[in-house]
C-alpha cells in the first residue's frame, strides 16, 4: 500500500445533519503532548503538531474533534487547530465536546446545565469561530444510569441561540440517546468502540445506523488502552490480517472500525505525521468477510 497517495475520501462521506464529511477524520486528544498518560505529559512541539494538521487538511480530513480541556502545561488542541487551519476551509467541520472541564491547573471539574454556556464560549474563543459546528455532551461514567435531560437541555437553548449549529452526544446509553432525542435532533454518538468490544456494548451502532445518526468510537486504536494509547502486543489474528494487507495493525483496527456500517465514523489522533498519513491510508483498506468474521470473534 502507497500510504502518501490516499486521502481521506477513501472512507466515503456522511452527513452530520447538514454538513457532509469524509468518514476517515482526525482527533486532536494527542496534540497538545508528548508521551503516554493523557494530561500528565511533556508539552508537544508547537511546529510538528501545526504541520500535522496541516497535512490532515491536505490529505482531505474535514472532520476534526477536539475539546477545551485538550491541553498540556504549554499547548492547547483549540489554540493549534486555530493558529494552523484559521481562516477555516469552508468544508472543514470541528467538533467539541463539553461538561467535563480543566481549571488552569489541569484539574478536572464537571459542569452544571448553566455552566455550559461559559464552556461553548470558550470553545468559540480558542477556535476563533462564532458558533461551533458540533458540540457533544460527553457525559461523566458517573452518570450513564442517569437522566441527561437538564444538560442537554440547556446545550439545545445555545443550539436555539445559534452559538451551536448541532448536536451530539459522548459516552451514552441507547437510553440517554433516546432522552436526547426527544429533546432536540442528535446528529451523533462518540462512544468507545473497537475490536474486542464488549457484546452489550454493540447495540448503540445498530441503533444510531437504524436511526441516520453517526456513530463516532474513539480509543479504537487504544482499545483498553485508552487514553494511554494502545499497550501490548496486537492479537495474532490482526497481525494475520495486517501481513495479508501489507498494513499495520492500526490500520486493520480502522478498517474494521469503518466496515461496522456506511454511518460509522473514525478519529484517529496523533502528533506524529507519519503515523497520520498511515492511519488516512486505512481508508481503502476493505476487509473480506472471512476477515471481518475472524475479527469479531476477538
Amino acid at each position: 500500500m502507497t500510504s502518501a497517495t490516499i486521502t481521506a475520501a477513501a472512507a466515503g462521506t456522511w452527513k452530520l445533519g447538514d454538513l457532509t464529511v469524509n468518514r476517515m477524520g482526525f482527533g486532536a486528544m494527542r496534540l497538545s503532548q508528548n508521551g503516554e498518560a493523557f494530561g500528565n505529559a511533556t508539552p508537544s512541539d508547537r511546529d510538528r503538531a501545526i504541520a500535522v494538521l496541516r497535512r490532515a487538511v491536505e490529505l482531505g480530513v474535514n472532520h476534526i474533534d477536539t475539546a477545551a480541556f485538550y491541553f498540556s502545561s504549554l499547548r492547547s488542541a483549540n489554540e493549534l487547530i486555530n493558529s494552523a487551519l484559521s481562516p477555516y476551509p469552508d468544508d472543514l467541520v470541528i467538533a467539541t465536546k463539553v461538561w467535563p472541564g480543566r481549571d488552569p491547573s489541569g484539574n478536572w471539574w464537571w459542569a452544571e446545565p448553566a455552566q455550559l454556556r461559559g464552556q461553548v464560549e470558550e470553545n468559540l474563543r480558542q477556535l476563533g469561530r462564532d458558533h461551533l459546528d458540533l458540540v457533544n455532551l460527553r457525559i461523566p461514567p458517573s452518570r450513564t444510569a442517569t437522566s441527561i435531560a437538564e444538560h442537554f437541555g440547556a446545550l439545545a437553548d445555545l443550539r436555539d441561540a445559534g452559538l451551536i449549529r448541532h448536536l451530539g452526544i459522548s459516552n451514552a446509553t441507547p437510553e440517554q440517546l433516546a432522552e436526547a432525542t426527544r429533546i432536540a435532533p442528535v446528529v451523533c454518538v462518540q462512544n468507545p468502540y473497537g475490536i474486542g468490544t464488549r457484546p452489550e456494548d454493540r447495540a448503540m451502532p445498530r441503533t444510531c445506523g437504524e436511526q441516520g445518526i453517526a456513530f463516532v468510537p474513539f480509543f479504537a486504536i487504544a482499545g483498553k488502552g485508552r487514553e494511554a494509547g494502545r499497550t501490548g502486543a496486537d492479537d495474532d489474528e490482526i497481525q494475520s490480517i495486517a501481513r495479508a494487507h501489507g498494513a499495520t495493525p492500526a490500520q486493520i483496527r480502522l478498517a474494521w472500525t469503518l466496515q461496522q456500517g456506511p454511518h460509522v465514523l473514525a478519529i484517529p489522533g496523533t502528533g506524529n505525521p507519519g503515523h497520520l498519513v498511515d492511519n488516512i491510508a486505512a481508508a481503502a483498506i476493505r476487509l473480506t468477510e472471512d476477515e471481518l468474521a475472524r475479527l469479531d470473534t476477538l
